[in-house]
């Protein structure tokens, strides 16, 4: 899993890295989750409502939504702001 946060530039000389947001299976319920925490920022029944809320907060936060299917694999990644490494072409 990648650890680096995502930069987001307040003004002409200074970042601030925001926490990218993971949809990730727990306990038969999908967890938001802070990258780097332990714990659960929300709940959901429904993997569809967790990785809207997550996507709503890495907007906010200008940060990625990275989203894990139900064996924990990273299966997408969306960046919500600059991107560290930004598609070539």
């Amino acid at each position: 899993m990648n650890t680096c946060p995502v930069s987001v530039k307040l003004n002409e000389e200074r970042w601030v890295m925001k926490k990218n947001q993971h949809v990730v299976p727990q306990n038969g319920q999908w967890a938001v989750r802070g990258e780097g925490s332990s714990k659960a920022s929300r709940i959901f029944d429904k993997q569809a409502d967790a990785i809207n809320h997550a996507r709503d907060v890495a907007r906010n936060n200008r940060s990625e939504l990275v989203i894990h299917g139900r064996d924990g694999r990273i299966r997408e990644k969306n960046t919500y702001g600059r991107d560290p490494f930004p598609p070539k072409g």
